[in-house]
């Protein structure tokens, strides 16, 4: 294949505006259908930018969860690209680093970070770059020289980079957020799509007393009090995660989200409560 061939795809992407936009206009360098054959991939719909998000592995997808559930991400872009392609190239050529290539021929490719994240910590807005890698991988020679030059592109920005395997990144807390994202919005759900604001607001009120006052398991707890105030079975339980989702209720998220044990509350956020009334 011709440069010309490799700058116009690269150009075209561009043009697409692949690895431009913030928050929901974000578009990733890469999506699913351009790299299906590396295996597992997931698309998930994201509560910050509410846009949906490509995943190339499981611990990327993990990954994600827990930046979701961060107090202190404000925005997630996946599959960034280090743009512009011949900075990469002259970072490697300076390193002495083959640049990673396109095995069909031989062409640079442009290289991505799986994430760069905007943070907010109270002290003004900044972002950091993450590369995701099994610890495994970490032995590999060549990876690490990928990495030189991933490293040495955002040192020049100025921005933190760093790796991330999967010592760092918790399966439960990622399980147990993967469980109540979808729980977010509770107008996705039939039983609350209608139903007035306040209503679902004095719902959340009188569940939190029935669940912070009994030793019974979560799931009998929201069985019960759907019978009590005639709603479908698993309205109660709905509900439940929703509060979870939106850190009305705060639990250990370490241990496995159990709704058969009784709930066991880290705290409940008051001045969050209300929020239920809008989704």
């Amino acid at each position: 294949m011709s440069k010309r061939t490799r700058t116009s795809k690269i150009d075209k992407w561009i043009k697409e505006g692949r690895g431009s936009g913030m928050g929901p206009d974000y578009k990733p360098w890469l999506n699913i259908q351009d790299v299906s054959s590396l295996g597992r991939s997931t698309r998930l719909k994201g509560i910050k930018t509410g846009r949906q998000h490509d995943f190339l592995s499981d611990l990327e997808r993990n990954y994600f969860y827990l930046t979701e559930y961060s107090d202190f991400v404000v925005d997630i872009r996946e599959q960034f690209p280090l743009l512009p392609l011949e900075e990469t190239i002259i970072i490697a050529e300076e390193l002495g680093i083959k640049h990673p290539t396109d095995p069909k021929n031989g062409e640079p490719i442009v290289m991505t970070s799986d994430f760069l994240l905007t943070l907010d910590k109270g002290k003004g807005v900044f972002e950091v770059a993450r590369t995701i890698k099994m610890k495994e991988e970490l032995l590999n020679e060549r990876v690490l020289e990928k990495f030189e030059i991933e490293r040495e592109y955002w040192q020049r920005r100025d921005i933190d980079w760093g790796i991330v395997t999967e010592e760092e990144i918790s399966k439960t807390m990622a399980r147990n957020i993967s469980y109540i994202h979808d729980y977010y919005d509770i107008r996705d759900f039939d039983s609350f799509s209608e139903m007035n604001g306040l209503h679902i607001e004095d719902l959340a009120m009188a569940l939190l007393q029935q669940l912070i006052h009994t030793e019974e398991s979560i799931r009998t707890v929201t069985a019960n009090f759907d019978k009590a105030v005639h709603l479908p079975l698993g309205s109660s339980l709905t509900l439940f995660y929703h509060l979870l989702a939106k850190k009305i209720i705060k639990i250990n998220m370490l241990e496995p989200i159990n709704a058969e044990q009784p709930l066991g509350i880290d705290s409940i956020n008051e001045m969050q409560l209300e929020q239920v009334r809008y989704g």
